[in-house]
């Protein structure tokens, strides 16, 4: 059975990562997705070095070898998204953040709510780091791959700080 995937992308691979299998995509020579797939997307193999990079980045990331990605991504949708998105890679590795001390970083003080509709239309997460955002008082928040992977993310950056 085809795979309703791939057609959005030039190459898209799915490889197992210690969280489970992840999707990534490539368009353009950028960097377009991250996903969180289910158990049986362990067939879908169209990959580009581009994408073969991104799962070498990742992987180094995984052992605690990497602190930040270098890739070529896709740009946020809007210039709201870009400030938000450039903040996120400003959180140092195993730090975090509340979406109103985001808000206040970019300028836009009382955007919480807006900074966290931003965090959840992040096309590649882990990569941008939206999992480093939290609610107020430390409070998990919503992610893309649910709460429970959001904690598993930050207690593995916690348990890789140097």
């Amino acid at each position: 059975m085809p795979n309703p995937i791939i057609p959005e992308f030039t190459s898209f691979a799915c490889r197992w990562t210690p969280v489970g299998f992840i999707g990534i995509g490539e368009s353009g020579g950028l960097v377009t997705r991250l996903l969180f797939m289910p158990d049986d997307a362990a067939s879908v193999d169209s990959s580009s070095a581009l994408v073969d990079e991104a799962f070498r980045q990742l992987d180094a990331w995984f052992a605690g070898r990497l602190k930040k990605f270098s890739l070529p991504l896709v740009e946020p949708r809007s210039a709201f998204e870009r400030r938000v998105r450039e903040a996120m890679l400003g959180i140092p590795y195993g730090a975090t953040v509340s979406y109103g001390e985001q808000a206040a970083s970019i300028g836009s003080p009382g955007a919480a709510r807006a900074v966290g509709t931003a965090c959840a239309r992040n096309p590649v997460p882990v990569i941008v780091p939206c999992h480093r955002v939290l609610g107020a008082g430390g409070r998990i928040g919503g992610y893309l791959g649910g709460t429970d992977m959001k904690r598993w993310l930050l207690d593995f950056e916690c348990g890789n700080c140097w």
